[in-house]
């Protein structure tokens, strides 16, 4: 199964994954005249202008800021720790070039991403919101076709991240805490379990409130340790980001292979493993940036820019420079080559360890992991829910079943091969991605003129302050 999996996976990424991704991004940064880099300043007001841990409960939807912190929540997860060593290890230090770039494009993708799913929200008689891709894929195309793209979305949203994506981080958390604490990973996996149903069963509100708190929290604690490790080797910074630049066009010197192969293996690893880091384009956010109480979808759009800026440029960063100055420049272990010890699971350990010491290093990184995939698994659940009711139109039972199921998963994934749990993962999200896609630039002039019209109205409103 593994085998078959990574056949599909590897023309998925290398050929149809890598063409949607890039082909969105530049798409989008084009028509919205890049609109990540004239908004930037806009979108980071916008989250930090006025920033809250207690967002209360919204009338009709959630704060701007709960919003922005389920989607980083859904963002920050294991694909910054495990995802970014993974891509390193696989693709060379080039991979995480490919990653910005990625990351880059991304901003203009999830800021469609958030306007459009402000613009089709749906508000019902009690003052509920329902959003997300199925709805702006039914605006795009309302007709069989478009139905046959929702339900395929539907299913393969649920399928990525209520049940495999959810494996994917209760793995990595059983792991992680083996490896520092010497706890068998089942027993991990069973308290995961638990602590998930609880707050699942409290509803996005719920959701909301934690994922306010935890995200500011994980984040801030994991940059701090991360910094102390890059001072401690910042002898060997430029040569971390000498090799990032080189290795990106020049993998085959340290990955081997021919250089067409080596390309190919750096970009697809820094494409696959970029989405899986910032979901730009995959069509899970959205959920979240729905829900958020706006004035304008743009004021949304600008501050879903900020989550993937967070996630990659910030957090997934100090995963790589660590990774590369502990474990390639100087004497490091990888420095002239593979070693078979290290693997993408204890890498970031590994890393810290050589300045924390063996325990201190392998239990930070074990509760940062911690940290991040269980705010992962809370909001990716949420997305997964959101289209269970939608295919079955809030259907109670079918909600619950799909939460029984999907808190099974959490404690399966404890259990299961890492690579089998990361490879499923990857096979859905890339299924996501196509009919998510492919609404989003049938909606680029929507996008734009949304573009156009909230950059007007932000110099407005600095004009009148």
């Amino acid at each position: 199964m593994l085998e078959l999996v990574q056949t599909l996976n590897g023309y998925l990424a290398d050929y149809i994954l890598v063409i949607l991704l890039v082909g969105t991004g530049v798409y989008f940064t084009i028509r919205t005249r890049f609109v990540q880099i004239r908004c930037f300043g806009e979108g980071m007001k916008r989250v930090f202008g006025n920033f809250s841990l207690h967002g209360g409960k919204q009338h009709g939807g959630i704060s701007s800021f709960q919003a922005l912190t389920t989607a980083v929540a859904a963002q920050v997860g294991t694909g910054n720790i495990v995802g970014a060593c993974g891509a390193i290890l696989t693709g060379g230090p080039g991979a995480i070039f490919w990653m910005w770039i990625i990351a880059f494009l991304g901003m203009a993708t999830i800021y469609a991403e958030a306007v459009l799913a402000q613009e089709t929200r749906i508000v019902d008689e009690n003052g509920s919101v329902s959003g997300g891709p199925v709805y702006y894929i039914k605006k795009a195309f309302p007709n069989g076709f478009g139905t046959f793209l929702r339900v395929f979305f539907s299913i393969a949203i649920i399928l990525a991240l209520g049940f495999m994506g959810c494996m994917v981080q209760s793995n990595s958390i059983a792991e992680s805490c083996t490896n520092a604490f010497g706890v068998p990973g089942w027993t991990i996996g069973l308290v995961v379990a638990i602590l998930a149903a609880l707050i699942f069963l409290g509803g996005v509100y719920r959701i909301a409130s934690v994922t306010e708190k935890l995200v500011p929290i994980m984040a801030v604690l994991y940059i701090i340790g991360s910094l102390i490790i890059i001072l401690a080797r910042i002898q060997y910074l430029p040569e971390t980001f000498g090799m990032i630049f080189k290795y990106a066009f020049m993998p085959q010197a340290i990955i081997g292979g021919g250089f067409g192969a080596a390309l190919k293996t750096a970009i697809s690893q820094g494409a696959k493993r970029g989405l899986f880091s910032n979901e730009a384009g995959m069509g899970s956010t959205p959920h979240a940036h729905a829900i958020a109480k706006v004035d304008k979808p743009h004021d949304q759009g600008v501050v879903a820019m900020v989550g993937v800026f967070i996630d990659t440029f910030i957090v997934l960063n100090m995963t790589a420079l660590v990774v590369i100055s502990c474990l390639y420049t100087g004497n490091g272990p990888l420095a002239d080559g593979v070693e078979e010890t290290i693997a993408k699971t204890n890498m970031a350990q590994i890393s810290f360890s050589m300045v924390f010491g063996n325990s201190i290093g392998s239990i930070f990184v074990a509760i940062c992991l911690l940290f991040f995939a269980f705010s992962t698994i809370l909001s990716w659940n949420l997305f997964g829910k959101l289209n269970v009711e939608y295919l079955f139109k809030k259907n109670k039972a079918a909600v619950l079943i799909y939460t029984i199921i999907a808190v099974g998963f959490i404690f399966l994934g404890s259990l299961l091969s890492n690579d089998l749990v990361w490879e499923l993962t990857d096979f859905f999200n890339y299924l996501m991605v196509l009919p998510n896609a492919i609404a989003l630039i049938a909606l680029g002039a929507a996008v734009a003129k949304s573009a156009a019209e909230g950059e007007a109205a932000w110099k407005t409103e600095k004009k009148q302050k």
